[in-house]
């Protein structure tokens, strides 16, 4: 199964590091999406779909908390997994997050393994696969 992932972060560098884990964790992508805030993650889920979004927290414009409440409003949490990776650790956000409907929270820095362990709980456990 390869999954459309959308990756939504103000920072294009950590986009990439998410995007090497994902492959380095063996995750199979068919469409990786690319937002740099909230206002572009909501136009990318209007027009396409999604299988998993990973969001950061902290972003100009339309932040991580504001897109989960957006995508809540839109029934888009009852339907597509979104996982959040930040640095924040404030717990009272995190339980928060959780309960607006979040799948998971993952702190940054984070492993491949990590990574993989958290999409095959959301998602179920994952084939492996090689690249031709």
């Amino acid at each position: 199964m390869a999954l459309n992932i959308l990756l939504v972060d103000d920072s294009k560098i950590v986009r990439s590091v998410i995007a090497k884990t994902l492959k380095l964790a063996d995750i199979r992508i068919n469409e990786l999406y690319n937002a740099g805030d909230g206002i572009e993650a909501l136009k990318i889920l209007k027009d396409n779909w999604i299988d998993l979004v990973f969001t950061d927290i902290n972003m100009p414009g339309m932040d991580g908390i504001q897109l989960i409440n957006a995508m809540a409003e839109q029934s888009l949490l009852e339907s597509i997994p979104v996982i959040v990776i930040t640095t924040e650790g404030n717990k009272n956000r995190i339980d928060s997050l959780k309960e607006k409907g979040i799948s998971a929270y993952i702190r940054k820095p984070f492993t491949p393994e990590q990574l993989k362990s958290v999409v095959e709980e959301i998602l179920g456990e994952l084939p492996n696969y090689e690249e031709n």
